[in-house]
C-alpha cells in the first residue's frame, strides 16, 4: 500500500509559513485605512437599507390611508387664495400626478374642483390668432376641472381683456351650478350677461386699469339673477344717471351691497333701490350744493360709509340730514377731517334707532366731549387705526 508523507512539520516549511504570515500581517497593516473604509461603506450600506425600508414603510402607510382621510388631507393642500390657478404645478392639478391611486382619489373629490381662476384675453391683434389656439387648450382643461366638481356649488374668479362670449360658452354647462362669481373687467367690449346663472347669490365686480367699462359694466348689472343677494363693487363708480338705469327688480332683493357713489343723491338712491339691504358699505363724493330728498330704510342694520366733501370745510356729507335708519345697528365711519357731530345726533334723535357699535378710524376728528358723550351713548364705542387710501 502506498504511503503519503505529509511535510508541513518540516522545520522549512514552518519557516515559509511564518514568513508568509508576517508579509500577510504587513500588508494587513498597510491597508488598515482601506478596512476602515470598507467597514464605514458596509455601515453605510446598512443605513440605506434601513431608511429605504422605513421609507417603504411610511410610503406603505400612507397609501394604506382610508380615502376618507386622504381626502380631507388633499383639502388641506389646497392653495389658500379664495380661487385657484390651473397649474400643475399646484393643488389640485399636481396632487393627480403622483400615483395612480392619489389621482383616483383626487378626481373622485369634487370640492377639490370647486373654485377656479379663468383669464381670457388677447395682447394684441397681432398675438390673437396664436393666442385664441392657446385659449382652445386651455379652455378644454377649463371644462375637465369643471366636470370634476360634479354637484358641488362654483365659485369662480373671471378676468377678460376682450369680450365675454368665449367665458360665457365655456361656463354654460355650468350655469346653474354657479354659487359666487368674480368679474374682472379689464379691456371688454361687452357685458356679461347674467341672466342665466340662477343659482349666483354673491357678485362681485372688478375695473382694472384706467380704461371706461361703464357701458359693459352697467350692461352685465342690468338684469340680474333672481337669488342674487350680495354684489360687491371694486373700483366702479356709480352716479345717479347709472342708477337710475338699474330698475330690475333683482335689486330690490339685495341684502349686502358694497359700492362708490358719485354724488349725495345717489347715495340716497342705493337706499331706495334696495330696500331690502341689511347691510351697505358705500363710499362717496358728495357735492354740498346737491339736494337729496330724505328716504327712510327700514332693514338697514349695518352701515360702513367713507366719504369726501368737495368745496366744504365742515366734511359734512349730508347724508345724515336725509336717512332715517330705525334698525341700524353698526356705523362704521372713514373720513379725513372733522366729524358731523350735531347732524348726526339729529339723525340719531330721528331714527330713533338703538345703535349698539360705532367705530371711527383714526382720521376722523372729533373733540373729547364727542368721545365721552359716545362711550355714554351706545354699547360699543372704538377708534381704529386708519386702513389706508384703497383698503375699506
Amino acid at each position: 500500500m502506498q504511503t503519503f508523507h505529509s511535510n508541513i512539520d518540516s522545520p522549512s516549511v514552518s519557516i515559509t509559513t511564518d514568513e508568509t504570515q508576517k508579509s500577510l500581517d504587513v500588508i494587513i497593516g498597510h491597508d488598515l485605512g482601506l478596512g476602515t473604509i470598507t467597514s464605514n461603506v458596509d455601515s453605510r450600506r446598512t443605513d440605506i437599507v434601513q431608511s429605504n425600508t422605513s421609507h417603504t414603510n411610511v410610503s406603505s402607510l400612507i397609501y394604506r390611508l382610508p380615502t376618507e382621510i386622504l381626502s380631507e388631507i388633499f383639502l388641506y393642500c389646497l392653495p389658500e387664495d379664495e380661487h385657484v390657478t390651473y397649474a400643475s404645478r399646484l393643488a389640485p392639478m399636481l396632487l393627480t400626478r403622483i400615483c395612480r391611486r392619489w389621482r383616483e382619489v383626487a378626481v373622485g373629490l369634487p370640492r377639490l374642483w370647486c373654485r377656479l381662476h379663468v383669464d381670457f384675453w388677447y395682447e394684441d391683434w397681432k398675438t390673437r390668432s396664436a393666442s385664441h389656439e392657446e385659449w382652445q387648450t386651455r379652455a378644454f382643461g377649463y371644462d375637465a376641472w369643471l366636470k370634476r366638481s360634479r354637484g358641488c356649488p362654483l365659485s369662480l374668479r373671471l378676468e377678460c381683456g376682450n369680450d365675454w362670449s368665449e367665458l360665457q360658452s365655456l361656463l354654460q354647462p355650468y350655469a346653474q351650478k354657479i354659487s359666487t362669481l368674480s368679474l374682472g373687467f379689464i379691456s371688454c367690449h361687452g357685458p356679461f350677461m347674467l341672466e342665466d346663472f340662477q343659482a349666483l347669490k354673491e357678485l362681485t365686480v372688478h375695473k382694472y386699469m384706467s380704461h371706461d367699462h361703464t357701458r359693459a359694466i352697467n350692461g352685465s348689472l342690468s338684469k340680474l339673477p333672481v337669488n342674487l343677494r350680495t354684489i360687491n363693487m371694486k373700483n366702479v363708480w356709480f352716479n345717479r344717471q347709472q342708477l337710475d338705469s338699474f330698475a330690475d327688480s333683482a335689486w330690490a332683493r339685495l341684502t349686502h351691497l358694497e359700492i362708490n357713489v358719485d354724488g349725495r343723491h345717489s347715495g340716497t338712491l342705493i337706499l331706495r333701490l334696495c330696500p331690502n339691504l341689511s347691510s351697505l358699505k358705500m363710499t362717496g363724493v358728495f357735492n354740498p350744493t346737491q339736494i337729496a330728498e330724505p328716504v327712510t330704510h327700514t332693514n338697514l342694520q349695518s352701515l360702513y360709509i367713507s366719504w369726501t366733501v368737495i368745496r366744504n370745510l365742515t366734511g359734512d356729507p349730508g347724508l345724515f340730514k336725509v336717512m332715517t335708519l330705525p334698525n341700524l345697528r353698526m356705523l362704521e365711519a372713514s373720513h379725513r377731517g372733522p366729524w358731523p357731530h350735531e347732524s348726526f345726533m339729529e339723525f340719531l334723535t330721528r331714527s330713533k334707532c338703538s345703535l349698539e357699535k360705532l367705530i371711527f378710524d383714526s382720521s376722523v376728528w372729533t373733540t373729547e366731549e364727542e368721545h365721552a358723550e359716545y362711550a355714554t351713548l351706545f354699547p360699543s364705542f372704538e377708534v381704529i387705526a386708519n386702513p389706508g387710501p384703497g383698503l375699506m
